[in-house]
């Protein structure tokens, strides 16, 4: 478990002891202590959203209400090492002088004042003071200190977080321009040979296969992005096999079948190419005959099934498994499977990696299942 998800469980114990022990109702002890858990975690999930978007002015402009609900003073700030980002309540000019102090000390600071004094804790992600927390009120007790040491920890807690997912989501980005980038060297000279070869025999093919080959290339190398529609993503795919008919001629046999419901379901970017391009690869690759590559995509209520099925020589399942357990950034055989593996278990969970089936003689058949709703980690 990481730091930051550690502070978060950690911290929550001990705010129930005191963020709200400050102003208590009158009610039976029972009856006091769900009411303090229940508004406790109530107002830290109202500003947990913000901030783990990370500390910027609009994040702060969002969490700093409901972290004055939670401390229960006359005002909270939320500053950068720069600036006072945002503010709750009536907040003296002194902010920022205030947490400069506790900046760059990297430890918390109490501060006498009239009308309010303040106290004020520094914010840390991964060791890093990033910015701090002041709260402000006419009674600095000992049990305010601590109490604003723990909100400001669980803050830091929710930063780091944010952070994590910053850097996992630019790893994800990082490995799609890797997959990009392994659009095969093959593919693209063996598609403008077979272009260049109609020329001159066939010159209204050629420019039709051009016209194909420039959609395809537009697509696959378009401005990065997580998600498109299964409609493009399909519509790429369609590019791609009738240049690889062009190449292959009979040899090669396609078909895809779709159930038109899916068709809006938005998919990781690049996600069924490199099935499609792996299918052909292994199974016309090592044969001298016709070869055929099904693409079966259909409803399955909060899921859409896809698979990507060729009858070429198939493989022996423990030499499957080490294909997606292979690093995708490697080169080599199986990088396209690999990549897509490894997009698919970041974005919806490890039960959403591929499944292959497949065997020696009996050909190869690669599934995945996607979400209808959109993951909400990109």
């Amino acid at each position: 478990m990481s730091t930051g998800a550690c502070v978060v469980l950690s911290v929550f114990t001990f705010l129930l002891g005191l963020v709200l022990a400050r102003r208590r109702p009158a009610l039976p002890e029972g009856d006091r202590k769900d009411e303090d858990t229940f508004t406790t975690l109530h107002i830290a999930a109202m500003a947990a959203p913000a901030l783990r978007s990370g500390l910027t002015r609009d994040s702060a402009r969002r969490a700093v209400r409901h972290l004055r609900a939670l401390l229960g003073t006359a005002a909270v700030a939320i500053t950068s090492t720069e600036a006072a980002l945002a503010w709750d309540g009536a907040c003296t000019d002194e902010v920022i002088t205030h947490a400069r102090t506790a900046l760059t000390t990297g430890r918390a600071h109490v501060f006498a004042g009239e009308p309010h004094g303040a106290v004020v804790v520094p914010l840390t992600v991964e060791g890093r003071v990033v910015g701090a927390l002041a709260a402000y009120d006419a009674e600095l007790s000992a049990a305010l200190v601590r109490t604003v040491a723990e909100v400001a920890k669980w803050v830091s807690g929710q930063l780091e977080l944010a952070e994590l997912d910053a850097s996992r989501r630019r790893a994800m980005e990082a490995e799609l321009r890797a997959l990009r980038a392994q659009i095969s060297p093959h593919f693209v000279y063996n598609a403008l040979t077979t272009i260049a070869s109609f020329v001159r025999t066939d010159p209204e093919r050629a420019r039709e296969l051009l016209l194909d080959f420039a959609d395809f290339s537009r697509y696959a190398l378009s401005k990065a992005r997580d998600f498109t529609t299964l409609a493009d993503e399909l519509t790429c795919v369609d590019r791609y096999l009738l240049l690889e008919r062009a190449r292959f001629g009979d040899r090669l046999r396609f078909s895809v079948q779709v159930s038109p419901e899916v068709l809006p379901v938005p998919v990781p970017f690049l996600c069924l190419q490199p099935l499609v391009e792996n299918a052909i690869k292994h199974g016309m690759g090592k044969r001298d005959g016709a070869g055929e590559v099904r693409v079966v995509v259909r409803d399955a209520g909060p899921e859409a099934h896809i698979s990507v099925e060729d009858d070429g020589s198939g493989m022996d399942p423990e030499h499957a498994r080490q294909v997606l357990d292979d690093d995708p950034r490697r080169q080599g055989n199986g990088i396209g499977l690999a990549n897509v593996d490894v997009r698919m278990r970041q974005i919806y969970g490890e039960e959403y990696g591929l499944v292959v089936e497949t065997a020696i003689g009996a050909g190869t058949k690669v599934k995945l299942r996607v979400p209808k709703a959109r993951h909400s980690s990109l």
